[in-house]
């Protein structure tokens, strides 16, 4: 059944290869074609920008991209996902291969590609087992302050390329200080190549967002360099590139070894892979009207790192700023991501020779073009913002902890590196979810009419000294019982008879916290207080009934007004 944007429903039907492609329409071949034609204008000079953020030559990117184009179409489960080369997982790339290859420039580029293998294996495999709710791990605040932080590192990285200048190592802040000391060395041919470059692309970009500002970028500074002879002038250009199609099978010159070395670190680059392509993929399947399955999804990406990896490229993962551009373009299937892997390789065979002479400063600006709208330091800002005085009383510091983990995520990156930063940012994050679930809020309630709510609230209206009704909003566990049994302790005073827990906000309760409802209940009674529980729901009520022993019960009604029917208070 088709919607009214043209699409068809989703069916439970899959097919188990180039399922995307299932109920494909004939009047969709048109805009799949434009759109292809619109992501390869896109894709070639990124491509090769992206493999010299890994540290390889140009054309590795491209050779990673016509693979990955087609197996992901094969296993993949979006319609609009392109995948190929990109910043993040190429800048991680970069930072494992370093360190284990030296100054060997033939062991970079193998071990690079067994990079990608390793990853497509480990890709595969957490497909098969699936392992696709791991997503559900990386919070979108921590995805952020990663990109912001990423997107950074790689901006500081190409500057000195626009300048003519030194690249220094380190982390962004070593670099940043780099530059700054390089500056009297910069090279004024380079820098205008560079600075015009940028500004076609991002002005294109703002203003003819659907004419390709990268590749008119590129093909202007090809023209430059060759009418006005800037490769003799000093302007560093790309040089050489292999034209053909690459040899297939396993990289020579490594080992089994190097193989086993390299899975660890393909699992942190497949996890931010995955983490970009599957928000990516999900972003345009609601808009067309379908889903896309995480764990097929994982299956996709191993296979395109398996291909790229196998073809002599680097790794790959969905591009969200491509794939922008597929669905601007009107794609409506993978035909379209099929129709960029043909062009690619035409450009393989007979157009290398034409970005030999590409200026390097003209290549970094289409890098920083195509990141620098992912430093979003306004959602940052908006993180902040989330935050009240209220839940700052409660939480502390840790009410702003979506805020946090951002800010956690993106200083790793800027301090150490890629994958200690998402670390770090993961781990902030679950600390302070693990705090926050140890403090609870407990509210004590009045009446309202017929309901029970929060007496901070209104504090218009009056309470009863003899009556406590009181709400945890959380479950209740081992790691903040203790916390919530001290809050109803100090909620109570020598005129309270009778305590009403309102568990209808606690969905579970585990044996830890059932064992303290009945030390609270037997601490209240010898203060001549009588502990109540009213409203337990499902697994609360399964576990607390379970938990309890003879003569250690704790009594349960059914609602707050039967639970203080005969006290007097007004139920």
């Amino acid at each position: 059944m088709a919607t009214e944007h043209g699409d068809v429903t989703p069916t439970k039907r899959t097919w188990p290869v180039f399922g995307s492609l299932q109920s494909y329409r004939r009047e969709w071949i048109r805009p799949d074609v434009v759109a292809g034609l619109t992501v390869w204008a896109v894709l070639v000079p990124e491509a090769l920008a992206y493999a010299t953020i890994a540290g390889v030559p140009p054309v590795v990117g491209l050779y990673a991209a016509v693979p990955a184009l087609i197996l992901y179409a094969a296993a993949g489960s979006s319609r609009h996902l392109i995948v190929g080369p990109m910043s993040a997982t190429a800048a991680l790339s970069a930072a494992i291969i370093a360190p284990l290859a030296g100054a060997d420039g033939g062991k970079y580029i193998a071990l690079s590609t067994v990079l990608a293998i390793a990853t497509g294996i480990v890709g595969l495999l957490a497909g098969l087992i699936r392992l696709g709710f791991i997503a559900s791990f990386i919070s979108e605040p921590v995805l952020k302050g990663f990109i912001v932080g990423l997107a950074l590192t790689i901006i500081i990285g190409q500057v000195p390329k626009l300048f003519g200048v030194e690249k220094s190592d380190g982390n962004f802040f070593e670099q940043a200080w780099g530059v700054i000391r390089h500056l009297g060395d910069t090279d004024w041919r380079t820098l205008v190549v560079g600075v015009l470059s940028l500004a076609v692309v991002l002005g294109f970009k703002r203003w003819l967002p659907l004419v390709p500002g990268s590749l008119l970028a590129v093909l202007i500074g090809i023209a430059a360099v060759g009418v006005f002879g800037l490769a003799d002038k000093g302007v560093t250009i790309v040089g050489h590139i292999d034209s053909g199609l690459p040899s297939l099978g396993l990289p020579s010159g490594v080992g089994f070894d190097d193989y086993i070395d390299l899975l660890g670190p393909a699992v942190g680059v497949l996890l931010i892979g995955f983490a970009e392509g599957l928000g990516a993929a999900k972003t345009y399947a609601a808009k067309a009207g379908y889903d896309v399955d995480a764990n097929r999804e994982l299956m996709g990406l191993g296979a395109a790192n398996l291909g790229a990896g196998l073809a002599s490229g680097m790794v790959v993962n969905g591009s969200l700023s491509k794939t922008a551009v597929n669905g601007g373009a009107g794609a409506k299937s993978q035909v379209s991501g099929l129709m960029v892997a043909a062009l690619t390789i035409l450009t393989l065979l007979f157009l290398t020779g034409l970005f030999e002479n590409l200026p390097e400063a003209t290549l970094a600006a289409v890098v920083i073009a195509a990141v620098i709208e992912l430093v979003d330091f306004a959602a940052l800002r908006h993180l902040y913002g989330v935050w009240t005085e209220r839940l700052g009383s409660i939480y502390g510091y840790a009410a702003r902890a979506d805020f946090a983990a951002a800010i956690a995520a993106m200083a790793g990156v800027l301090l150490f590196d890629t994958l200690p930063g998402l670390v770090i940012g993961i781990g902030v994050s679950m600390l302070l979810l693990l705090y926050r679930v140890s403090r609870p809020h407990v509210a004590a309630l009045v009446k309202q009419d017929t309901l029970w709510v929060d007496a901070e609230r209104h504090s218009e209206i009056p309470t009863r000294d003899d009556v406590v009704v009181v709400r945890v909003e959380a479950g209740l566990f081992f790691a903040n019982c203790d916390h919530v049994k001290a809050r109803i302790e100090d909620l109570c005073t020598d005129r309270t008879r009778v305590v009403v827990l309102d568990a209808e906000t606690s969905p579970f309760v585990d044996v830890t916290a059932a064992k303290m409802l009945m030390e609270l209940r037997d601490a209240l009674g010898r203060k001549g207080i009588d502990l109540r529980v009213a409203r337990d729901i499902g697994q609360f009520r399964d576990t607390l009934g379970r938990a309890a022993t003879e003569g250690r019960s704790v009594s349960v009604y059914p609602t707050v007004a039967a639970a203080l029917a005969g006290t007097g208070a007004d139920a």
